[in-house]
């Protein structure tokens, strides 16, 4: 049985889902757009830095919109996956994904953006297992701004994956063959971990380690 990995952000989608999706609150009129935009460009680039504090991240990405009703919150992520996600993806990347899914194998998205964005993006990828930053939520279900568990970013996507494994009888190591495609040096835990990492759509910083080390990079996004 073999294992098949991807990364969302950069590499089956050519942009930040959690960043788009901020500019999507903006147009909805959510969130004040100099301030959100400023503050939202900043988190990004500390992403790319691998300097990310997520908790702050998520705790700031959340607050526009957690406190509006779920009917609101249901209806503005399908016209966020509708006028923004679907124009996104790719030929390439889902004939990537369909490809594994035909051989069989465990097939799963692993990001460090939260669930609420990312679980119809995965649907939507014909993904049914997702491994996402959990959004924490009170008794009545609403999201309170923290982090549920461990975020799956950097060390956080391996500790996330081995418990998603174990859940199901399954350990990393017991795969023949475990893949994982990235285009970020944030994922740089999980791809020294499986078997066969593969740079994709990588940022400059990780295309040199992927030449040095001999792994395979794969472009698919202009």
């Amino acid at each position: 049985m073999n294992l098949a990995l991807f990364d969302l952000d950069g590499t089956l989608i050519p942009k930040d889902s959690d960043h788009a999706f901020g500019e999507f609150v903006i147009s909805l009129g959510w969130a004040d757009a100099d301030e959100f935009r400023r503050r939202n460009d900043a988190f990004y680039e500390d992403y790319s830095a691998g300097r990310l504090d997520i908790q702050a991240y998520v705790d700031f990405a959340t607050a526009p919109w957690r406190e509006r009703p779920a009917d609101e919150l249901r209806h503005a992520s399908e016209r966020f996956i509708d006028l923004v996600v679907r124009p996104m993806l790719t030929r390439e990347a889902m004939e990537l994904v369909q490809r594994h899914q035909r051989a069989g194998d465990v097939v799963a998205i692993v990001t460090a953006t939260n669930d609420f964005v990312t679980r119809p993006i995965a649907q939507a990828l014909g993904v049914s297992e997702l491994i996402a930053t959990e959004l924490a939520r009170d008794e009545h279900g609403r999201v309170t701004g923290a982090i549920h568990g461990v975020p799956s970013f950097r060390e956080g996507k391996v500790t996330r994956v081995q418990q998603w494994l174990a859940r199901r009888g399954l350990a990393l190591e017991g795969f023949s063959r475990s893949t994982f495609y990235s285009d970020s040096t944030n994922d740089l835990p999980l791809l020294e971990r499986v078997s066969e990492p593969v740079a994709t759509n990588p940022g400059p910083a990780l295309e040199r380690i992927a030449l040095e080390r001999g792994w395979p990079v794969l472009k698919f996004f202009p």
